[in-house]
């Protein structure tokens, strides 16, 4: 059993709307929806991938909601997708907030007539920011701990 700290009523609402904020932008993901997805950020966000999270140089780097858009728009390239959160653990200071979310990705398409699986598991590490009231991703690095790919049955 863990410890259980005692937070306040502003904090857990701020826990809440946090992980309601990480599961919206799957929920974006899956349903293709790159606007809402975008939304999701701050103006000036930063967004980092890590192919292999061991690696200290990143994949991809953008800078700013804007250039979201073709990353977004690349998940078009599946047949379907579904991303499944799991844990995730989160520091709130006041206004911002940091977290980190594990993340299973399942994208399903057909290469050569054969439907192909590709799972990754995916570290979501996280700065958070709150606008106006609501919480949004100032900076999110998406490490990729490990990726599985294989045919698939229907």
């Amino acid at each position: 059993m863990g410890i259980h700290t005692a937070v306040s009523e502003r904090e857990a609402a701020d826990r809440l709307a946090l992980r309601e904020l990480v599961d919206a932008y799957a929920h974006c993901a899956d349903s293709r929806d790159a606007e809402g997805q975008m939304a999701l950020f701050t103006k000036d966000t930063h967004f980092v991938v890590h192919m292999d999270s061991r690696s200290a140089e990143p994949t991809q780097e953008l800078h700013g909601r804007d250039a979201l858009a073709p990353v977004f728009g690349n998940l078009n390239t599946y047949e379907t997708t579904t991303h499944f959160n799991g844990q995730s653990t989160v520091t709130v200071d006041g206004d911002s907030a940091t977290g980190e979310t594990y993340c299973l990705a399942h994208h399903l398409w057909e290469v050569d007539g054969q439907r192909t699986l590709m799972i990754a598991s995916i570290r979501y590490l996280d700065t958070f920011t709150k606008l106006d009231g609501q919480w949004l991703f100032a900076e999110r690095k998406l490490m990729v701990d490990w990726t599985e790919t294989r045919p698939s049955t229907p």
